[in-house]
């Protein structure tokens, strides 16, 4: 970089750059990076935490610690790779620490930050609003690591290579993660919004029943209640 925090070229600086940049010493350069990736960093930290103070904290842990280390980054990854790297250890490790279920903020008529709309918040919540609050309150219960690969790969929209990645385990385990975590959320928001999703299911009947298996990766039904039924 050269001096007023432009490429050699001239153009804007690359985000390896600003990292050299800063540990040569530029004041400036960090700060950019940050600016230039905080939104993202901020949406996955709250994703992955569920709450807004811990995912606050777990931001301002993962820059510090980002600061410091930056000598020792390789260029081995992307610098945003590095960096969501940072973000999701320090939200995994606030959340052992914390050893509680994560809690779901409702809305209490002033929202702030990247919550707020452009318009007054409705009285009552509307159905897309209401959805939301209940994906939400699914992802909270998962465990911590299938929330981790849900918030990457499904709702940030990472690919599962560059997840892989950012938590530091194999791709294998990030699908696995991603597909049991998918089947824990159907099963979840379906007892959230208060019954089975499918016309004429009880929940409790024996011959027609969802069966989630031990580790939760796959979820089977079986028809023979309904076989009965239209025996009669």
């Amino acid at each position: 970089m050269t001096p007023g925090g432009t490429g050699s070229d001239g153009s804007a600086p690359s985000d390896a750059e600003l990292v050299r940049a800063h540990v040569a010493g530029d004041p400036e350069a960090f700060g950019e990076l940050v600016r230039r990736h905080r939104d993202r960093l901020w949406a996955v930290a709250l994703r992955t935490t569920g709450d807004r103070e811990e995912a606050a904290d777990a931001v301002q842990d993962a820059l510090l610690s980002a600061h410091r280390a930056a000598a020792g980054f390789r260029g081995d990854s992307a610098v945003t790779t590095w960096l969501h790297r940072i973000v999701v250890n320090a939200c995994l490790d606030r959340i052992r620490r914390r050893q509680a279920h994560p809690t779901v903020p409702l809305p209490d008529g002033s929202l702030s930050g990247d919550d707020r709309g452009t318009g007054p918040e409705p009285i009552a919540p509307t159905p897309d609003q209401d959805t939301v609050l209940l994906v939400r309150q699914a992802l909270a219960a998962l465990p911590v690591d299938q929330r981790a690969a849900i918030v990457l790969v499904d709702i940030e929209g990472y690919g599962v290579a560059e997840a892989a990645e950012m938590l530091g385990i194999a791709e294998g385990t990030v699908k696995s993660r991603c597909a049991r975590g998918r089947a824990r959320m159907a099963l979840a928001l379906r007892e959230l919004r208060g019954g089975p999703s499918e016309p004429g299911h009880d929940g409790n009947r024996t011959g027609e029943r969802d069966v989630s298996s031990r580790s939760g990766d796959t979820v089977t039904s079986s028809p023979a209640g309904r076989e009965r039924r239209d025996q009669r």
